[in-house]
């Protein structure tokens, strides 16, 4: 059976849980995955800009001696796809030409749409509703600063968007208590919400959102924050950083936790000023580097389960 990263409602928690195992390996051993991959193409489509996850899936799947195809859906030298070719054609031809497709792309809607009508696995590499790629590295970088995720409070500050939604789906599969803490206007995608909360209550972990930032971040282990004006929103970015006034986190914020090591990560891009503070950003409870980093490791791993490389048991 093909199996996708759509979301990752499309892992158990045991599977979720494998991908970090796994990942923790091929940081410790990358040597040992270099051929895992040989003679396998995939063929990555960027709709939108990219640093970190187009170079660290290039990297990664080199690593494992695949052969990754970069293609765009604009410009000159862009896909047929971005001039109106269908998502189901697209699907179609390129499960005869390659092993795997990983697309970074606005509306879920195309990532859904390649899964069901190719042939072969496909990853959600960012949509507006999910960034599942980032919530499994950040699962490992959570284990290797903290121990272990079980029983670990994870909060979210910002508006409730597509790292939100990602991160809230991972606490249940993870162990972790996850808070979101927004204004009332940026909440998160309530079906999203109310998926994760039910994935909460089967599995003894939390999922809650809690406007009041300080009531939030009591107790947490974990405070992690993005941009306040993500790609697609630069018309609204002064609304939005309005919105936003007061959830900047700061030295005084993280104090709020309660706990001396609470620890901070951010997915990048950042804006010092806006959504964090320099003293934080680039501060000792920092982790945010070392999360870029665990992007190439997670998604190698994510590769080598999706691509017959390793064993999901």
């Amino acid at each position: 059976m093909t199996r996708h990263l759509r979301s990752l409602m499309d892992l158990s928690p045991a599977e979720t849980m494998r991908v970090v195992d796994l990942a923790a390996e091929v940081k410790a051993n990358p040597a040992a995955f270099s051929e895992a991959l040989r003679g396998k193409s995939v063929a990555m489509i960027f709709a939108k800009q990219s640093t970190r996850t187009r170079i660290s899936f290039e990297v990664g799947l080199h690593q494992l001696g695949a052969q990754p195809l970069s293609l765009s859906t604009s410009g000159g030298t862009g896909m047929q796809m971005g001039r109106g070719e269908t998502v189901e054609d697209t699907a179609k031809v390129l499960s005869r030409f390659v092993h795997a497709i990983v697309i970074r792309t606005f509306g879920q809607d195309q990532v859904d749409g390649l899964a069901e009508h190719g042939s072969i696995p496909v990853v959600n590499a960012l949509t507006d509703m999910y960034h599942p790629c980032q919530a499994l590295a950040d699962l490992l970088t959570l284990r290797e600063q903290l121990g272990t995720t079980q029983g670990k409070k994870l909060v979210y500050v910002g508006a409730g968007n597509n790292v939100a939604h990602s991160l809230m789906l991972a606490g249940p599969r993870s162990g972790m208590d996850v808070v979101v803490s927004c204004p009332d206007s940026l909440r998160p995608n309530e079906s999203v919400l109310a998926r994760a909360q039910a994935d909460a209550a089967q599995h003894g972990t939390k999922v809650e959102v809690i406007a009041d930032l300080r009531a939030a971040v009591r107790n947490a282990d974990a405070v992690y924050t993005d941009t306040w004006v993500s790609m697609g929103e630069e018309e609204e970015a002064k609304r939005l950083i309005a919105i936003l006034d007061g959830y900047t986190v700061t030295e005084e914020i993280m104090a709020a936790s309660g706990k001396m090591n609470t620890i901070f990560l951010h997915c990048l891009p950042a804006h010092r000023g806006e959504e964090v503070t320099a003293e934080v950003m680039d501060g000792p409870r920092s982790v945010v580097f070392d999360e870029a980093e665990n992007r190439l490791h997670a998604q190698k791993a994510l590769m080598l389960l999706l691509m017959g490389g390793a064993s999901w048991s």
